[in-house]
């Protein structure tokens, strides 16, 4: 018997409150180095635990009209908002993959769609959780873009093995080193010679040898004492990107050799590779886009253009919904910046946001416009598979 449609929008909604919930215990503690599981949520003010009744996701806060029950502080309105937020995104995707038709070829929930639901319900906690950080702080932990990457990793991997792989690169459901006319073998090289290096990078850094940009000495108290060179800064950036750039370019020149060229395509024909690889290739794509412009900007006009948290934040994306959708994103962001920037003017306020949550709408964009950007590229570009 079929479920009712009412059960699927309750639960769902009721579901992604709870995770909202929760994210307002990562915007809170993970920037401060607070444990996210102990203590248990108390007031900030009088510091007592909050019951279970008094921490039921959105409701709560209504009931006590913002404020603590025992000492009658008031609790910020972000509580509610980021529960409601994500109540209505997590509501908001199930529309999309499985009653909109919006995007093609996703399958029932239960035949495998429920897959690329979790993967991308997770990326979008990712971007409200570093938005919410991004905007009080301006900063994004790396540590939530690590985690929405890996599982974009592994989730492209297990795709083929609960989706027919055809829909996979057919509707563009999750990366793949099938890209429009793109040669398999050419993404194959660049996502191993890119990943080799960055092991290599990775190895240099910690054993000393390549610098971190701008370094943090151990005891400061105030960061925003430090005084840091910018274009200094770009150039150990430059260099820890090196070993990245030149093994993907040598990779890809294997290819001439006829032994490397059978190992390239032996390793797409296997499904789960193939994901995987693609997912890669959409991380580095992310991070390129960013990353270059990071540097470039700051190399012109002697100033950091651009936060190292958007570059991970843009990689972690890219992992998931892959590198065509992940470069339109960032060409879009522009466009959301723009309009604050309108509004502030229109309001005659000067607050300044970080550039975070602009590529996260940017990013959200694309999620929903996915279909019509693949088309865009075929009739534009004259690619087919």
């Amino acid at each position: 018997m079929a479920v009712p449609a009412w059960i699927w929008i309750f639960f769902t909604f009721a579901f992604g409150s709870c995770v909202g919930s929760f994210l307002n215990v990562v915007i809170y503690r993970l920037p401060r180095e607070k444990s996210l599981v102990t203590p248990p949520s108390s007031c900030p003010s009088c510091n007592k635990h909050i019951r279970f009744y008094d921490n039921i996701p959105i409701l709560s806060w209504l009931i006590l009209i913002g404020k603590c029950r025992n000492c009658k502080a008031k609790i910020s309105p972000r509580y509610f908002i980021i529960e409601l937020l994500t109540g209505l995104t997590f509501l908001g995707a199930y529309y999309l993959f499985f009653e909109s038709g919006l995007r093609g070829g996703v399958p029932g929930f239960f035949q495998g769609g429920w897959l690329l639901y979790l993967i991308m319900v997770v990326l979008l906690s990712g971007l409200i959780a570093s938005s919410g950080i991004d905007l009080e702080l301006w900063i994004i932990p790396l540590s939530i873009c690590w985690f929405v990457t890996a599982l974009g990793i592994i989730a492209s991997g297990v795709g083929p093995l609960v989706m027919e792989r055809s829909a996979i690169t057919g509707y563009y459901l999750l990366p793949s080193t099938k890209l429009l006319n793109v040669r398999e073998i050419t993404i194959v090289s660049l996502s191993l010679g890119a990943t080799a290096g960055l092991i290599i990078s990775l190895i240099l850094l910690k054993l000393g040898i390549i610098k971190q940009s701008y370094y943090v000495p151990e005891g400061t108290k105030d960061e925003n004492e430090l005084q840091y060179n910018d274009r200094r800064e770009m150039l150990l950036e430059v260099l820890f990107l090196l070993p990245i750039i030149g093994l993907a370019i040598g990779a890809y020149m294997l290819c001439r050799l006829p032994k490397v060229n059978s190992f390239y395509l032996d390793i797409a024909q296997y499904s789960w590779a193939a994901g995987v690889l693609g997912s890669i290739f959409g991380y580095f794509v992310g991070c390129a886009i960013v990353w270059g412009t990071r540097i470039l900007g700051t190399f012109a006009f002697g100033k950091e253009a651009m936060g190292l948290g958007d570059v991970h934040l843009m990689g972690a994306a890219g992992a998931i919904i892959g590198p065509l959708p992940i470069a339109a994103a960032f060409f879009i962001a522009p466009f959301f910046g723009l309009s604050w920037a309108i509004s502030q003017m229109f309001f005659k306020k000067t607050r300044q946001i970080p550039y975070g949550p602009f590529l996260s709408l940017g990013i959200v964009s694309c999620i929903i416009i996915n279909d019509r950007i693949y088309d865009y590229f075929i009739e534009l570009l004259g690619m087919k598979y």
